[in-house]
């Protein structure tokens, strides 16, 4: 009853015998004190705390794998970010406050759609009154799914020659800097909140993400191995070719692994790992925290099955057998090494760097985590 009638629900999942539960407590207790005084009225915002220790069955539901973890539900809908920010009283109820922000931005001329960020996924609504159940419906997902899309809406005249009156229309526009697509219309009922929900979460959740060190957290204990492509941070085009070759030719792992950007500035300790500098992007690795292999040649990308190759080899182990053994040999007795052939008859082991990433994974000094693999 609790998650179903407010806006915002913020849940601090703890244990009494965590250390870092008992730290956290008095802090979330005070941030609750003072979100309630900034937010008194009913429907708003709740925080709360599970002792899951007492209440199993609800951690369960919420798959809670490490203490405290703290979820938050909009409009009785689980987020799939957990809160990672600064554990402080200022931190949380600015979190709050910023979580009850509005998610759309109201337009006043057309024109202003010419200049939106065209490396951002945009949501935009045309409607003739804010007071219409479809913008309330609009608002609600907005609400749920802001850090994923910009939204932004226009009513009455200033959108009057963009729809027939009375029949709103909801448009998504995707990231075109970076990918090759268009803009697609919602189709569906506009007063149904799981339909519209579910379209735009699918538009504006993509199958290629960008890590950076907000979400690397979150990525990593998603716990899948990551393919990613580093890139100079004005250079758009790789980012859209490496787009394009793994939503056309990789769609079918995207169960198995993270597909990912990165700017190999602000990741410049991976690279270094790899013993690449800016000078040598762009360029493709994997991370499968335990180890990172590099893609010979990023060129390759564009020749069919060289990169799902590349994901079969560490299925297959073979990129680990390497890392052990040295190359594998051809039938004929000769080792491939980035293209060359080289005939060889003693194998020598390949020194692939470990895995960095996996240190942005949750940490010990923030959590007591549950599952070792964590």
């Amino acid at each position: 009853m609790t998650i179903a009638s407010n806006e915002l629900v913020f849940i601090n999942f703890y244990a009494e015998w965590c250390r870092f539960s008992n730290i956290l407590q008095p802090i979330f207790d005070e941030a609750a004190d003072k979100v309630r005084e900034a937010f008194p009225e009913a429907g708003r915002v709740v925080m709360g705390k599970v002792d899951c220790d007492k209440e199993s069955a609800v951690a369960t539901r919420f798959h809670i794998s490490k203490y405290p973890t703290l979820k938050i539900i909009r409009n009785g809908q689980p987020t799939k970010r957990e809160y990672r920010g600064a554990r402080t009283v200022e931190a949380f109820t600015e979190f709050v406050k910023k979580q009850l922000e509005d998610p759309i931005k109201e337009f006043h001329n057309l024109k202003d759609l010419e200049i939106l960020d065209t490396k951002k996924r945009i949501v935009i609504g045309y409607f003739d009154r804010r007071d219409m159940p479809e913008y309330n419906m609009f608002r609600r997902v907005a609400t749920n799914l802001k850090e994923d899309c910009v939204f932004n809406a226009g009513f009455g005249d200033t959108v009057a020659a963009m729809h027939p009156p009375g029949q709103p229309i909801i448009v998504f526009r995707p990231d075109v800097a970076v990918t090759d697509a268009n803009d697609e219309t919602f189709k569906g009922d506009m007063k149904n909140f799981d339909d519209l929900h579910v379209w735009i979460q699918q538009k504006c959740v993509p199958l290629v993400r960008e890590i950076t060190f907000e979400n690397a957290e979150e990525l990593t204990e998603e716990g899948l191995p990551f393919l990613i492509l580093f890139h100079a941070p004005d250079d758009l085009q790789s980012i859209k070719d490496y787009k394009t070759i793994v939503e056309t030719q990789l769609i079918s792992e995207k169960q198995n692994i993270n597909f990912l950007t990165a700017d190999g500035k602000r990741f410049a300790h991976p690279l270094h790992h790899l013993g690449k500098g800016p000078s040598d992007l762009p360029l493709i690795a994997i991370d499968s925290f335990r180890h990172m292999y590099l893609f010979p040649e990023y060129k390759d990308i564009f020749v069919p099955g060289k990169l799902k190759q590349f994901l079969s080899d560490l299925y297959s182990g073979k990129l680990h057998r390497e890392f052990h053994y040295g190359p594998e040999r051809n039938d004929d007795n000769t080792i491939e090494v980035v293209g060359i052939e080289i005939h060889q008859d003693v194998k020598k082991p390949t020194t692939p760097p470990e895995s960095t990433f996996k240190n942005l994974g949750p940490s010990n000094k923030r959590y007591t985590l549950l599952k070792d693999e964590l």
